[in-house]
């Protein structure tokens, strides 16, 4: 699992932030829907509203030593790991009676879990892979021994993605890919926080070497190497709000056109290596990168290309060894990267790992347990009432053509629901998982999953398959497949209580299933149609207004500060800016008309629409420590929990309305944005 990817080959857009999952350990009964104490009601709703929902948790919860953050989708997923643990724990006994799917994931679990058999092992497991970078004799090597690094980060990222023109049919994928460092802004900024961070990440790559058994000298000296070689590699790389636009993305060739566009890397060697001689067309998602690739092959010695290589692999299993090299790791990926003060304990370590590489395995297991079929039913209630509630907006709209919303509906009725998790599992067959072999299980594990892609190529298009696991804490939307994913993970308390009050359950999962099917029409998925396709189905007047109306959006988020005087990055993050206003403008409305005709009492004080907007409110109550500010600011589309509360109601009349804010108070936009 290499650290911070950017890559197209998922596309699809997940409302949280996929950069820490939090597990605390942690027993408590999970908090309701909207929960009082979590209020500060000594903070006026019209001047802050994020506060006045969650100055009470915010003072609750601390963030814990193990965390770059805390919120309350992160005690769900504290709760969530607590849970696999007790399934994993009970699957890894030796005197277990297991079927072949909890015997997989329990012999990795006992792997992952032998702390005295990893410590003895040291570094020795990169052995194998280490010699074979060192008989690399020749540039022309250096192609096999990439293909051998599948998941090692190594110069670039090839998978297979749906065909951006044709999205039933599954096609090969090259995109850029190579550093080390979370993100090429990385490598380019030259203010004081990044040249300092790159003088961290100098350090910390000199140690791993020095790790390896090189000598402080000769480690300073290959640091610098890295560091020369991935900064070039950044050069040539896209930035991540140039990777919003699709389009820029859609570069479908010939092999034989990528070879002349870049000789120096030998493609035939390595797409033989993996297994696809005679691959004859693929997409290359960055030709500058490619270009940049080739020069740096070009021009740099085999020995400093050797180096690089040695440095991707020890990067790649180092969460996996010794823990000289593990905390090494955690120095500057956790500590000077995320502000994290703990490593997270094993047992939290390893239950990530058994649900990122044997996820649908383990999400068998979750689902018969904590799933239940009433949940799932409420929640499938939910979406088509939004859904409902956009069709209704759709027609409603005053600023798009007739012809232009009749293409809109019928991506909306084209939306695909998957609700908690696959209809047929993942078969893990063949997949072999040795007990007492951790580092052999991950590296099985990651070749299981590529081959897995590979198989795909050519073929077409499985619509049933989940990008995420069932027990994930996250949903998302994925713009080719043109559907909505909610795992059952995230249909739990509080984030979805079957038997809540209503108004807080759809301020909070209805804004979330508002949130996912927006996405379909914000800047990036309204350029796909109902099949997934890359075609425009817009007016050019309709696109215009579009624009304009989306602009209103990231001019509004580009205004806030997140730390020192970094600013949110309304570019990047304005799709999911978009999905945020949208999703609780539609939940609103499902809300209004789930409920029609009842007679809705004040609660605790509140009345059902405060209630409402509470619930979405709690939905982002949390914090986050000053390195991650700085992290996300540069690699997250999402913005940050105050704003993404604050912002979001600061565009709604209705919000205005139910805590009566005068004209001009903070949280009441003079000049209201939307789109949807």
């Amino acid at each position: 699992m290499a650290w911070f990817r950017t890559s197209f080959f998922a596309l699809a857009v997940a409302l949280l932030l996929p950069l820490a999952y939090a597990q605390q350990s942690s027993t408590a009964k999970p908090e309701p829907a909207l929960d009082v104490t979590s209020m500060d009601r000594s903070v006026d709703p019209c001047v802050d509203f994020f506060t006045y929902s969650c100055g009470g948790w915010i003072k609750k919860n601390p963030i814990p030593p193990d965390q770059s953050s805390w919120d309350t989708y992160s005690k769900m997923e504290d709760e969530n790991r607590v849970r696999l643990r007790g399934i994993l724990e009970a699957a890894s006994a030796p005197d277990a009676s297991r079927n072949a799917v909890t015997k997989k994931i329990g012999d990795y679990y006992a792997s992952c879990s032998d702390e005295k058999a990893i410590e003895a092992n040291g570094a020795e497991p990169l052995k194998p892979g280490l010699e074979r970078i060192d008989k690399i004799s020749s540039k022309a090597e250096i192609a096999g021994v990439a293909a051998t690094m599948i998941d090692d980060n190594v110069l670039f990222e090839f998978g297979s993605i749906q065909d951006f023109r044709d999205a039933n049919q599954v096609i090969a994928a090259a995109d850029q890919g190579g550093l080390g460092l979370p993100d090429r802004d990385y490598y380019l900024k030259d203010d004081a926080k990044s040249v300092e961070l790159r003088k961290d990440y100098v350090a910390h790559v000199q140690k791993m070497f020095e790790l390896l058994g090189d000598k402080p000298e000769a480690a300073a000296a290959e640091a610098q190497t890295v560091m020369r070689i991935e900064t070039a590699l950044a050069k040539g790389s896209m930035t991540r709000v140039e990777r919003r636009d699709p389009k820029a993305l859609d570069h479908k060739m010939t092999s034989a056109e990528l070879e002349k566009m870049s000789p120096e890397f030998l493609w035939q060697a390595y797409f033989t290596k993996i297994g696809m001689p005679s691959l004859g067309s693929l997409n290359v998602a960055v030709p500058a990168f490619v270009k940049a690739m080739n020069e740096e092959i070009a021009k740099e010695s085999l020995a400093d290309w050797k180096t690089y290589l040695r440095w991707h692999l020890v990067h790649a299993y180092a969460p996996h060894l010794s823990s000289a090299l593990l905390n090494e790791n955690f120095a500057f990926y956790g500590k000077t990267l995320q502000g994290q003060q703990e490593l997270k304990p094993r047992w939290k370590r390893c239950t990530e790992y058994v649900d990122g590489y044997l996820g649908e395995a383990l999400g068998q297991a979750y689902v018969e347990k904590y799933f239940s079929g009433d949940a799932k039913e409420k929640a499938l209630k939910m979406v088509k009432e939004i859904q409902a509630a956009m069709e209704q907006d759709i027609n409603n709209l005053t600023w798009m053509s007739p012809a232009t919303k009749q293409q809109a509906l019928v991506k909306l009725h084209g939306m695909a629901n998957k609700i908690g998790y696959p209809d047929k599992w993942r078969d893990y067959s063949k997949l072999e998982i040795v007990r007492g072999d951790e580092v052999g299980n991950v590296e099985r594990a990651r070749q299981f999953e590529f081959n897995r892609q590979m198989a795909k190529i050519g073929k077409p298009v499985d619509r049933g398959e989940w990008d995420m696991t069932p027990p994930t804490v996250n949903a998302y939307y994925n713009p080719q497949m043109n559907d909505i994913n909610f795992p059952a993970g995230v249909l739990q308390p509080p984030a979805f209580d079957p038997n809540s009050d209503a108004a807080p359950n759809y301020g909070d999962t209805g804004g979330t299933i508002g949130h996912e099917l927006t996405h379909g029409f914000d800047d990036e998925g309204r350029q796909f149609d109902a099949q997934g396709n890359l075609r425009d189905w817009w007016t050019a007047d309709d696109e215009k207004k579009f624009v304009k109306r989306a602009s209103c959006i990231s001019d509004q988020y580009s205004t806030y500060t997140i730390i020192d005087d970094i600013k949110i990055n309304g570019k990047l993050t304005l799709g999911e800016d978009t999905a945020d206003l949208g999703g609780l403008i539609l939940a609103y409305m499902a809300w209004q008309e789930d409920t029609k005709g009842q007679k809705l009492e004040p609660m605790e004080g509140l009345t059902p629409e405060q209630r409402f907007f509470i619930g979405y409110g709690q939905s982002w109550c949390g914090q986050t420590r000053d390195e991650t500010k700085r992290l996300r600011a540069t690699v997250d589309p999402h913005s940050p929990e105050k704003y993404r509360t604050n912002g979001v109601v600061s565009n709604m009349p209705e919000f205005q309305e139910a805590f009566h804010c005068k004209a001009g108070a903070p949280m009441v936009n003079q000049n209201r944005c939307r789109v949807w």
